[in-house]
């Protein structure tokens, strides 16, 4: 359902448009949400965590990861305030992308530390095997002890596991049954229950034909069967390829006491509110770009209001399937512009220099539409940085 119309603001800027064009872009009225958890939530909800870059750094940004730690973890007390949960060192944090497994990993470590500091607040953390070259993969059994490394280091810390899906076993596995016997002698070493991650290649294509089939409804078969195999070791699977009714399907196939986290950043709105057959929990890269207007409504849906839910979430959707839209790997630069706008962070610089990897035509609709869904926690502030923004690119003010 839509959000009520909101009168116009008074502030204005001029943005580009398709064609060579400019507008004069007038807002709409700003609409706040809750810095903190109101009521309980009856869904587990995760964010996917950015990293800060620092600016400041000597460093050449394609090859070195800097990151401002200090403002990456009080990006997470943010999320942690809302009621949501951290999953850490995912690809939101540009990992393998420009992040790297130590970085990741004292990422893992701070974040962790962070979050028993204030009495276990929620946080589960990436594990794959990115340290290991996918030309230097030459066995299952070298694809293995890459997972059992980082399932190592992370629980050292006291973390919990995310099992992310391997580039190294995409390249190297033949059939159906590698994948079976890598997840089976991995997921039999871990201390507490995990949630798998099925992340699909419009996010990595490097992970083309995961599962041992290029054909999504088999790939599933081979992933059930795996997961409810071992479904006292699994808390859950996180699917991310952008197709509502892959994850309706499978997730009723689950085992009793598997969750079901959508990864769907087109259609996750419906996915969590359900059906009366089920609904899906939430790990989700756009909960980082709209964590307060996220915690509110989940809050709402425990409230048994509905109708609340989906005017606070729904008008969300149509600025996270512009994030997310094709080349969907470049999304995270939409997640990094969204914290800069809210004032989570003092610059648009990001790991990797991916902040290069969207048009200023992308970076305008964004901000028109995080607009109109009431995203903008200052106005005032969101629309002086755009100008700045803007200015670099030669659209003056």
């Amino acid at each position: 359902m839509n959000k009520p119309v909101m009168p116009a603001s008074s502030l204005s800027l001029k943005l580009p448009t398709a064609g060579g064009g400019i507008e004069t872009y007038r807002l709409a009225a700003s609409r706040s949400f809750p810095a903190r958890l109101e009521g309980p939530l009856n869904r587990v909800a995760f964010s996917a965590a950015h990293v800060v870059a620092d600016p400041m750094a000597d460093v050449d940004p394609w090859l070195t990861a800097a990151v401002d730690w200090d403002k990456t973890i009080a990006f997470r007390e943010h999320i942690w305030d809302l009621g949501l949960g951290v999953a850490e060192a995912m690809d939101t944090a540009q990992r393998g992308m420009g992040l790297d497994w130590p970085t990741s990993l004292e990422l893992i470590q701070r974040s962790v530390r962070a979050a028993k500091a204030r009495g276990n607040a929620l946080v589960f953390s990436g594990a794959g095997t990115d340290h290991l070259a996918t030309e230097d993969a030459k066995s299952l059994d070298d694809v293995i002890r890459a997972y059992e490394h980082q399932i190592a280091a992370i629980e050292k810390a006291g973390g919990r596991i995310i099992l992310m899906a391997s580039r190294a076993l995409a390249k190297i596995a033949r059939h159906s049954d590698d994948y079976a016997e890598v997840y089976a002698r991995v997921l039999s070493q871990v201390k507490e229950p995990v949630i798998m991650h099925w992340l699909g290649d419009m996010f990595d294509p490097a992970l083309s034909g995961y599962w041992g089939a290029a054909d999504p409804g088999k790939a599933m078969d081979t992933a059930v069967a795996i997961i409810n195999a071992h479904s006292s070791k699994i808390d859950g699977v996180k699917i991310s390829l952008l197709d509502k009714q892959r994850e309706i399907d499978m997730r009723r196939r689950l085992a009793n006491g598997v969750k079901m986290y959508t990864g769907d950043d087109f259609n996750y709105a419906e996915l969590i509110a359900g059906d009366d057959k089920g609904y899906s929990h939430a790990l989700l890269g756009i909960f980082d770009a709209i964590a307060p207007a996220a915690s509110y409504a989940l809050s709402r849906l425990a409230a048994s209001d509905a109708q609340g839910f989906h005017d606070v979430l729904g008008p969300t959707v149509p600025l996270s399937r512009h994030i997310f839209k094709a080349p969907t790997r470049f999304y995270k630069t939409g997640i990094v512009f969204m914290a800069y706008l809210n004032g989570h962070q003092d610059h648009f610089t990001m790991v990797g220099g991916q902040e290069s990897t969207r048009s200023t035509l992308h970076l305008a609709e964004l901000f028109r539409l995080a607009d109109q869904a009431g995203l903008l926690a200052n106005p005032e502030l969101a629309t002086r940085r755009m100008k700045a923004v803007l200015a670099v690119h030669g659209i003056e003010a």
